[in-house]
């Protein structure tokens, strides 16, 4: 395999480089003199993540998509701690990227399967205050583009970043409580009715009977007749009423924003 390197970085004093290699190996070089130091094994896979210690010079941090994350002393050519990233029933995840606190007490990588792995001192009292997994309930809704190729939300015909504040659900589409519902920007006065998405059953193609968040639903279910969403409703409606502040702000004729042309404009 001929060598290559995927990944170099300096350390905080400038004293050292270190590159990692497709051969999953580590050096660390002499940056003065270009002398080949230490070779730092450990991964069994290419590595695109070196971060630098804020300010201790000796401290590495290498992640790689073989799931393991080191801290190394690079003036030693030692291991100093290990994580390995095991998701429960389904491997490991690749480490894509991490990053220090300014502090140097805490580091935080993201992975392959869209978790947060914050690591640190301290307690995990501050992050009990919010739920382990946090999607929006837009994050998979279909996109198209208009005639002058702009980006719209398929069933608004809006800017996605002109839309009103998302739901936060989980992982399987399920929504939140009202007080996660707040965290989202936007929605810390909302009402309690336009903070409760809606479960619901709906019938599928073979006619099978799944329960579903009323708001996930397509506008393919609508094409086929299947029940209508509430809270698509419901965001139609926050649409428009944004539309109508919009419009009285900037003094145009409601007519001007529904022509479907081109995007809307900000207030």
């Amino acid at each position: 395999m001929k060598p290559k390197v995927t990944m170099i970085a300096w350390n905080q004093n400038d004293n050292y480089v270190v590159t990692a290699v497709n051969n999953h190996l580590l050096k660390v070089w002499n940056s003065s003199t270009g002398q080949l130091l230490h070779d730092l094994v450990g991964h069994a896979d290419e590595v695109f993540v070196l971060e630098t210690h804020p300010f201790d010079s000796r401290i590495m941090l290498s992640a790689g998509h073989d799931g393991n994350i080191f801290i190394w002393d690079i003036t030693k050519g030692t291991k100093t701690k290990h994580y390995f990233n095991m998701i429960e029933g389904q491997g490991h995840g690749a480490v894509f990227d991490c990053k220090f606190s300014p502090d140097g007490q805490h580091f935080a990588c993201t992975d392959s399967h869209g978790h947060l792995l914050i690591f640190g001192f301290g307690c995990s009292r501050p992050y009990e205050k919010i739920p382990d997994q946090m999607f929006f309930h837009t994050d998979y809704r279909p996109l198209i583009r208009d005639s002058n190729n702009y980006v719209l939300d398929e069933q608004t015909q809006q800017a996605p970043h002109l839309m009103p504040p998302p739901f936060l659900v989980d992982v399987d589409g399920n929504p939140h409580p009202t007080k996660y519902q707040r965290l989202v920007p936007g929605r810390e006065n909302s009402a309690d009715e336009h903070l409760i998405p809606q479960l619901g059953y709906i019938a599928t193609s073979d006619g099978e009977v799944v329960e579903q968040v009323i708001g996930q639903q397509t506008i393919y279910q609508d094409e086929q007749g299947l029940e209508p969403s509430i809270l698509d409703g419901m965001i139609r409606q926050l649409q428009q009423q944004q539309d109508q502040r919009i419009g009285a702000d900037q003094e145009i004729p409601s007519s001007s924003q529904q022509n479907g042309e081109g995007t809307p404009r900000r207030g």
